[in-house]
């Protein structure tokens, strides 16, 4: 479907600025952003061993989330014929005709120089890149690249998630230790679980605009056996944190135990019926919980009261 066409055939003019502002917000996606500033704040307490600067945090995060809503308008635009076609996503700003293309345009390279003005002068230059990094990540790699031709498209589209903690991380230390490398992996092998969840439970619409979503290609027996292999892998790399970080309190192996085995519980519920979707929900649900409250537990865990 002709983007142009789509852009100029549901022009809509906005009667109050209001709407125009709760339009711009819409495009970054600020649900999305905002699990993305959690995982943030669990990288940035890591690498500070739990003494944080306020100050250095706040910057972070507002760096981070100019960045994340960067991306996801620059995702929006490029995916507005798909948005446009599926009931889901057709009353979003762009396809809707609530914003014209170019200014959204405008308004995501704004984001991207806000981000990395921000960063570079207020934390490092490493933070600043791997922030520049997320967004290329996710634009190019994964929505113009992978997501319409790849089945794998969110496993390997998914490490432009994990950057976040990455960015933390730099923020404080000026480098990646084996440490950020963990907490990235983590967030890596949660992805699968958490989207392809998603994608059972909204497949048709993947199905009606020819994205090869993993269960509009290979069915919901394989997308389910996955999501368990994922899920599996990732409890005991969440372990592997708390051991590379040494000083973390039990708080945390405790609630990454706990937390991971309910995840692996649902996951497993679900390969058993994997054509029951509100059991998908309810593990998409949970999925989004879980990484909350993990980042949580990493954040207290690593306050020097409980060490």
């Amino acid at each position: 479907m002709d983007k142009t066409v789509i852009s100029s055939s549901t022009t809509h003019c906005h009667q109050t600025i209001w709407q125009v502002i709760q339009s711009y917000i819409q495009l970054t996606k600020p649900r999305i952003i905002v699990l993305l500033l959690i995982t943030t704040t669990a990288g940035t307490t890591m690498a500070a061993k739990g003494r944080i600067d306020f100050w250095l945090l706040l910057v972070t995060l507002a760096g981070g989330a100019c960045a994340a809503g960067a991306a996801n308008t620059f995702n929006c635009l490029y995916d507005r014929d798909v948005d446009f076609a599926m009931e889901r996503t057709r009353h979003r700003p762009l396809p809707s005709g609530q914003i014209q293309p170019h200014h959204a345009l405008l308004f995501a390279i704004a984001l991207t120089l806000i981000s990395f003005t921000l960063l570079v002068i207020c934390a490092n230059l490493l933070s600043a890149n791997l922030a520049m990094v997320g967004i290329l990540l996710y634009v190019l790699v994964y929505t113009h690249w992978l997501k319409r031709h790849h089945t794998q498209n969110i496993v390997l589209g998914g490490a432009a998630g994990a950057i976040p903690p990455l960015v933390g991380w730099a923020a404080v230390t000026g480098d990646l230790s084996w440490t950020a490398w963990c907490l990235f992996t983590i967030v890596f092998l949660w992805t699968p679980p958490h989207f392809w969840a998603l994608a059972m439970i909204i497949q048709d619409d993947y199905a009606r605009v020819d994205v090869p979503m993993l269960p509009v290609v290979a069915g919901n027996e394989t997308t389910t056996r996955q999501i368990f292999a994922y899920t599996l892998i990732l409890v005991p790399v969440t372990l592997l944190l708390a051991y590379s970080l040494q000083g973390m309190s039990w708080l945390y192996v405790i609630a990454a135990i706990a937390l991971g085995s309910i995840f692996v519980h649902k996951a497993w519920l679900l390969m058993q019926s994997p054509s029951d979707l509100e059991m998908a929900r309810s593990l998409f649900k949970y999925s989004i919980v879980y990484m909350m409250l993990l980042s949580v537990a990493i954040v207290v865990g690593c306050l020097p009261i409980f060490n």
